[in-house]
């Protein structure tokens, strides 16, 4: 059994609990290496205090599963096939009487939580998300490995679209332009849908591209992420076509100064809370702090937005191995907006860069 699946099994000794039943496919894919996107079908991995887990999954992807690696049970099912039934027979087959089980309070569905209910009426419920997180803050080698080679494909990524720029070319063409090198690369797949925003749109910091045009004097904003290895990156650049105002240049400025004196603030046993507040300083004396509207970055890892987040007020502590976003952003309307985001590993000695694309204001 792998040191994931032992952490998780002695917190379940720990608190006396019968199993989990773990339904994320991120936290399935941590546990057991094994990544399934099973639509409306049950994806389920149950873990014990002692004993071997077992995995249940769609029959169709059992054999991706033993590809993966996973050594253990598996209880694989068809459509036609009730997976609950398929669990209340295989735990009574190991004889186990469910007292209490660990479930993942925010992902369970209300559907499913009645399904479980009713094989197990009389149990006592625990919530596992915390000590998953908790597990999942902290990379190893191998996760770190990945997560910066997802950053590499990221600035690879910016740099195709931002030489893709000129007067007339579309949103949506962007996106297809970096996509398409991307897939030639062999990327796996984006992290999220990709972003490209041009003008007084690039002020909608979850904007959606669209048939806008580039025209001279517009911020073009680039956020996206690539995944590898199951890992994701997330990366954000704002550049400006042909020409730039003294106000595009003065907001671009802010925001850079706004993240270099976040990860500034990015050492061991620092609160969270205060690289968000670094950030915001900075903006908020240039006079635009009205228009940060968003906190200054959130966990990435298996999930693109993922533990911790980096809110004012959030005084959990920097450790080292953790990796977040370091993202401020200034978005005016009518003008436009600069988000400058990077992907931060926390080391004994502070923040260290995963992405390295340049931070100079570039006009294209």
């Amino acid at each position: 059994m792998n040191q994931r699946l032992k952490s998780l099994s002695l917190w379940l000794q720990h608190h006396d609990d019968s199993f989990a039943f773990i339904t994320s496919s991120a936290n399935v894919f941590y546990l057991s290496g094994f990544w399934c996107d099973p639509h409306e079908r049950l994806l389920a991995l149950l873990v014990f205090p002692d004993g071997e887990p077992v995995l249940v999954c769609p029959q169709m992807e059992t054999a991706r599963a033993r590809r993966a690696g996973w050594g253990y049970a598996v209880i694989g099912y068809d459509d036609s096939t009730d997976p609950w039934e398929e669990i209340h027979r295989h735990l009574q087959g190991r004889a186990i009487k469910a007292n209490t089980i660990a479930v993942e309070k925010s992902h369970l569905s209300f559907a499913r939580f009645e399904r479980l209910s009713a094989l197990f009426p009389n149990v006592q419920w625990l919530d596992a998300e915390e000590t998953l997180r908790q597990l999942r803050l902290i990379k190893d080698e191998q996760e770190m490995k990945r997560l910066r080679q997802a950053a590499e494909l990221a600035d690879r990524a910016i740099e195709i679209g931002v030489s893709a720029i000129r007067p007339g070319v579309t949103e949506l063409e962007l996106v297809a332009v970096i996509e398409y090198e991307l897939k030639k690369l062999g990327v796996e797949g984006m992290s999220f849908p990709t972003t490209v925003l041009t003008g007084a749109r690039t002020a909608d910091p979850h904007g959606v591209p669209g048939s806008a045009a580039v025209a001279s004097g517009d911020f073009v904003l680039f956020d996206l992420g690539v995944i590898v290895d199951g890992y994701c990156s997330d990366i954000t650049r704002t550049v400006v076509c042909q020409t730039a105002s003294d106000e595009q240049r003065l907001i671009y400025d802010t925001v850079l100064r706004a993240q270099q004196a976040a990860i500034d603030a990015c050492r061991p046993q620092t609160a969270l809370g205060a690289i968000d507040r670094a950030a915001r300083s900075v903006i908020e004396q240039a006079g635009y702090g009205p228009y940060f509207t968003h906190r200054v970055g959130h966990g990435l890892g298996i999930e693109v937005h993922e533990h911790p987040s980096l809110h004012g007020a959030n005084e959990e502590l920097l450790v080292p191995g953790m990796v977040f976003t370091i993202e401020p952003g200034i978005y005016v309307p009518a003008i436009g907006g600069v988000r400058i985001e990077d992907d931060i590993a926390v080391t004994d000695s502070g923040g260290q860069v995963l992405t390295s694309f340049s931070k100079e204001l570039i006009i294209v």
